[in-house]
């Protein structure tokens, strides 16, 4: 397992198929939501990244069907991936303590407000 830093747009696009499998444009919906609208993933990126990440073994196709002539897939967590997106959501959560705890701020609830 890769033990660098997820990229975000990886990040967010595991994080919206972990609950569930979603085609494409779900995933790009999802991604928006989670990311409160800072990512929007155009389609040739964001299907890009999906080869990528069947290629990682990072997730697989959980269905395939053709839809007016074209063809529909939906993608689901492989895994590795949900190993990968567990171990980056701690690394993630231990990082975001530290730094709390260095702003004195205590708990993970607690927002800074400037």
């Amino acid at each position: 397992m890769n033990d660098q830093p997820l990229r975000e747009p990886t990040l967010l696009i595991l994080t919206a198929i972990a609950d569930a499998p979603r085609h494409g444009y779900a995933i790009a919906r999802e991604v928006e939501q989670i990311s409160e609208g800072r990512t929007k993933m155009r389609t040739g990126t964001l299907y890009g990244a999906l080869e990528r990440l069947l290629e990682q073994q990072l997730i697989s196709v959980h269905e395939e069907e053709v839809v007016d002539g074209r063809r529909r897939r939906s993608y689901a967590l492989a895994p590795r991936g949900r190993e990968v997106l567990a171990a980056e959501a701690a690394r993630l959560a231990h990082t975001a303590q530290e730094a709390n705890r260095r702003l004195g701020l205590g708990g993970l609830g607690r927002a800074v407000t400037a």
